[in-house]
Order: structure tokens, then sequence, then C-alpha cells
């Protein structure tokens, strides 16, 4: 069969007034029919595009003979949260694309199955822990995002004593504040988390590593090394006229706000937050797509997004931007703002924009947008959420002494992760990670580094 399964979905019309999942996840007829598809390569090149090596034919095989409980434990001797992965991790960019199926038809739905085996699993298994006997040895991870629990993970299931340090109330990072529940369910979540809480895993939430305890701290404590994954938390912006005019969000505080404080449940959740009628958002990547989708499920009644370069140059999944498009939300590509307007009262108004073109490729193959002269126009909107990607978090490197950063403000680190401090390590957006699935890499990438580390094994150069 050259044709992947598709995934099921809610029609958009249900689905944009709540935030329940989109995708409805595979029915175990279409499981068992997609993972037979698989043609279990000797050199399977899937895995190699996995940046956390899953044996991707494994635990597909056993899904073709209905083993699940077998494709589960597949999945989770390398990844600590497959069912995250199954919904969020970009397949058609890593595995998938790899696929050798996809050379003359459609690659193996990849995600859909690890969603799927994990679903099962949640649904029909006590969580199972492997034996682990510890050492005794105490390691810090800062930071509960995608990197610091699968770095926290694979330590604790080598032995040793593990505690995560995470700044706010609750556990899961972007996973939990940046991603709306439609497309990644917070119990869904809470589950994985469960699983980690299993392996001893100690978790102190509400601790800002750099100002409520510093790295000196911990050590004085006992911890013998530790990893940073504090992500990136400091948003961009355009830095034009206008922009500090009220109802003018970035990104990470508006989905925080929506995701992480409930406030899609106000007054239930004491969280409130202005609910536009016509909302522009600024950007073209997955978060611009969330930010639009979660205003269309807020109640506005014209979502526009605009994107400086066209449609093809999104960096945006293909899937969250067909998602978007059934849901309502307009394209307005080739164009950029350049001041917002307020009214008397210092609310946003409207939004002046040019219109751009693109220049030809340059070296790289990229195309540069510029600007039209004379092409301003202006979009009327109440509410504009501006999702220009983040910068790295700069609290905690700016706190320890000897951390360096580079010009971009990532730490900088070695080939194994490891800082310009010995028994410092860091990974994720914090050094440059993209992706959640990028993050969880280097997650357990630091974890081996560590280990190696504390057993005073020596370490390549970098």
């Amino acid at each position: 069969m050259p044709q992947k399964i598709e995934m099921p979905q809610r029609p958009a019309d249900q689905r944009t007034k709540d935030f329940e999942e989109v995708t409805t996840g595979y029915s175990e007829k279409e499981a068992v029919a997609e993972a037979a598809r698989c043609i279990q390569c000797k050199a399977p090149q899937c895995v190699k595009g996995c940046p956390v090596n899953i044996d991707i034919p494994g635990f597909i095989k056993h899904i073709a003979g209905k083993n699940y409980e077998e494709s589960i434990k597949v999945l989770k001797d390398k990844n600590n949260l497959p069912a995250v992965c199954g919904r969020v991790c970009p397949q058609e960019n890593q595995c998938e694309k790899m696929c050798i199926l996809g050379k003359k038809g459609e690659a193996i739905g990849i995600g859909y199955l690890e969603r799927f085996a994990s679903d099962w699993a949640n649904k029909n298994l006590d969580l199972v822990k492997p034996n682990i006997t510890s050492n005794s040895i105490k390691v810090a991870v800062v930071g509960s995002g995608p990197a610091g629990l699968t770095c926290a993970g694979d330590l604790a299931k080598a032995g040793y004593e593990v505690t995560v340090f995470e700044s706010l109330h609750d556990i899961g990072g972007v996973l939990r504040y940046g991603i709306p529940e439609f497309r990644l369910p917070i119990n869904v979540l809470d589950k994985e988390i469960d699983f980690l809480k299993s392996l001893g895993i100690k978790f102190v939430l509400n601790c800002l590593i750099g100002r409520t305890k510093s790295v000196e701290d911990l050590r004085k404590e006992g911890f013998k090394a530790v990893f940073v994954g504090t992500g990136a938390g400091l948003p961009v912006f355009l830095n034009v006229e206008g922009e500090n005019l009220n109802h003018i969000y970035s990104a990470n505080e508006f989905l925080v706000r929506v995701n992480l404080m409930r406030a899609f449940a106000f007054p239930e959740y004491d969280t409130p937050i202005y609910k536009g009628k016509n909302v522009a958002v600024i950007g073209g990547g997955n978060t611009a797509m969330d930010s639009a989708r979660t205003a269309i499920r807020l109640g506005a009644a014209s979502v526009k997004l605009i994107y400086r370069r066209t449609e093809t140059e999104m960096p945006a999944r293909v899937e969250e931007s067909h998602h978007a498009k059934e849901e309502g939300v307009e394209f307005v590509t080739l164009t950029n703002p350049v001041k917002f307007l307020g009214d008397e009262k210092g609310f946003v108004k409207a939004i002046e924009c040019v219109k751009m073109k693109l220049t030809e490729p340059d070296e790289s193959g990229r195309r540069k947008p510029v600007k039209i002269e004379n092409s301003n126009f202006v979009i009327e909107t109440d509410l504009v959420v501006l999702a220009l990607g983040l910068n790295p978090n700069p609290i905690l490197p700016s706190l320890t002494q000897g951390l360096e950063t580079d010009s971009h403000g990532y730490i900088i680190v070695d080939d194994n992760l490891m800082t310009r401090v010995p028994g410092i390590f860091a990974g994720g957006d914090i050094v440059g990670g993209d992706t959640v699935i990028q993050a969880m890499g280097m997650g357990k990438k630091a974890a081996k580094s560590m280990e190696s580390y504390l057993k005073q094994q020596p370490l390549e150069s970098a």
C-alpha cells in the first residue's frame, strides 16, 4: 500500500469551539494496517533521522503483530516522552523523511504509530518502571522542559538521585505552557510525568535557579553535576512605534496565560485575558499557528496571520498550517508591520504594514524579504500577538560565574554538551536547539556525558 493511512480528526466547525484534541488517533485496525506497510529495512534509515535513536522498525513490528506492550517497551527504552513526541515531533522532517517508502509513495506514519502505542499503554498498562539500583550520587537538572525531563529520566534509570528544579508552579516547561491542549492535552503530559516520578525523580517547583538558589548552592547541597535546560524564554519584539500599546502580547505571555494558567476557563481559573474580536498574529512558525488557533477558540471573529515571506518559506509544520486554514485563520503573506496605532485610551486599534517582495536566492539559497516602497496599508485589530521567536533565558548564565555565552546569548558547550565550567552541562533551546525532539536528543546526550564525567571517564575534547 503506497499511501499512508490518514489520522482521523474532528471537523473544524466542532473543534474551534473547545480546546479538545484536534486529531483523534488511529483505531487499532488503522494502526495495525499502517504498521503492516513497514518493510522492515535491514539498514533502517528512519533510525538515523531520529534524534533519540528509537528502534523504529522494532516498535512498528510489534504493532503489526498486535503486541502493543512490547511496542511501548521498545519506545520507552530510548524515549521518555513517546506520547508527547507522537503528537508534536516534526517526523516529516526527520524519521519519516528518511523512510524508503517515501521514495515511491508515502512514508510510514511513524509519529501516528508512536502516538497509538503510547496511548494504548496509558489506557491499558500500569506504570512499570525498570529495575533501578541507586548509586546515591546526587545530580541536579535545571528546567523541566523536554531537554530537562529527558536528561532526568535517563540519569534516574542509570541509578542517580535526580532533582529537577522548575521556576514555574507546574512541571513540563514549554510542553505545558507553550503548546495548546488541542495539540498536546495536559492529561497526556501528566501521564508522561507520572512515569518519570515513578523512577524516583524529585521535582522542586517555584525555584528559579540563579535567583532562588545559585549553582554554587546546589554544589554545597551535594549535587555532583548539573544539567541546564532553561530554554528560551525571552521574547523577540519588532521594536517599532506603538509596540507598548495595551492588548499587544508576546506569544510567550499569551500562551502561558491560556495554557498554563487556564485563562480560557476564566472565571473558573482566576487568570483573565483579553479576548480580541479582530486578532492579528505576527509570525509564521508553529508558535504563530498555535497563537492564531488559540485566538479562534477564544471567540475571535477574525484572525489574520501576518508573515513577511510567502507561505512556502513558513517554518511551521504543514499539518499545523493546514489545520489553521481549516479553522478560519487568514494568511496575509509578504507583509510586514512597521507601526502599531492606538486609540485615545492606549489600546491597539490597527497595524500599519508594508508589502514585501523576495530577492533572488543568495549563496545559501535564502530569499531575503525587502519592502516595496509606498505600499503602506492598515489592518484594523484589537489584539496583536507577536510570535517572532524567543531568545535564550539569560538569568542563570548571567548569574553563574564561568558560564560563557555567544553573541546570541546561547550557552557555549563542547561536543559533549559540557559548558566551560566542569560538571555543568547544558542542552535544548539554551544552547540553540530548535524543536522538542532536538532538545530531547540533547538531554540524552548530556546524560551520557554526565555519567562519564561522574565516573571520571575521559570525555572527548570539543
